[in-house]
């Protein structure tokens, strides 16, 4: 099962991906860990992508998807993988496509903006811990404080309203075309073409579980 995920930031992408991990036994492949890995492991794809990055350049898209090919040509990628933030863009799409990079399903998890604004901006971090509180669905019993420790929670800087509305522009403007790229492959004649599933993602984790499995079956 080779699936991508498409949703805006805050739109409960992490949580399907633990999800569908499980439930296919595949690997989720993040872009910015294979960086890291390659650079890391001074690989020959990752030397090249490293030069760009201490220049504050974009890794090119051919480099990405030459990562991508690595990657899920190893052993743990044979039931499948999940892609998680690649593609990005329309021509990352293509060049994938045109690569012989083939992907089962699509999977458009929907959520409004002003819910995301609502989830993201109502977060609050005791950041030792990890634990995470939200004002309206999971308050603490002190507000702003942690229920354990009785120390400050916090706001992190990508849950600020402004971060918020310029991460959703962001992905309205380079990533959200990707939909209709995807959901219009099913007029195509093309024996490789991906299934396409949106999905409401508004509603509760386990509900939505239940969704993808009814409509992938």
């Amino acid at each position: 099962m080779k699936i991508i995920l498409l949703g805006a930031p805050g739109a409960g992408k992490g949580t399907q991906a633990q999800y569908l991990k499980q439930k296919f036994n595949i690997p989720q492949i993040s872009t910015g860990d294979m960086l890291r890995t390659a650079v890391g492991n001074k690989t020959d794809l990752g030397i090249k992508a490293k030069n760009f990055m201490d220049n504050g350049e974009l890794v090119p898209d051919q480099l990405i998807i030459n990562l991508v090919k690595l990657r899920i040509s190893e052993q743990d990628c044979e039931n499948g993988f999940l892609l998680d933030g690649f593609p990005r863009t329309i021509p990352q799409a293509e060049a994938m496509s045109s690569e012989g990079i083939n992907i089962n399903v699509v999977i458009e998890i929907k959520v409004p903006d002003q819910t995301i604004i609502e989830r993201l901006s109502g977060r609050r971090i005791h950041m030792s811990s990890g634990r995470i509180y939200h004002i309206t669905n999971n308050p603490p019993k002190n507000a702003g404080i942690d229920d354990e420790t009785g120390e400050q929670l916090v706001i992190r800087d990508d849950d600020i309203k402004e971060t918020i509305m310029k991460r959703l522009e962001t992905y309205h403007r380079e990533t959200e075309p990707l939909v209709n790229f995807y959901s219009s492959w099913k007029n195509k004649n093309m024996s490789t073409k991906p299934i396409f599933i949106s999905i409401d993602g508004s509603k509760k984790a386990i509900d939505i579980n239940n969704m993808i499995s009814e409509k992938i079956s």
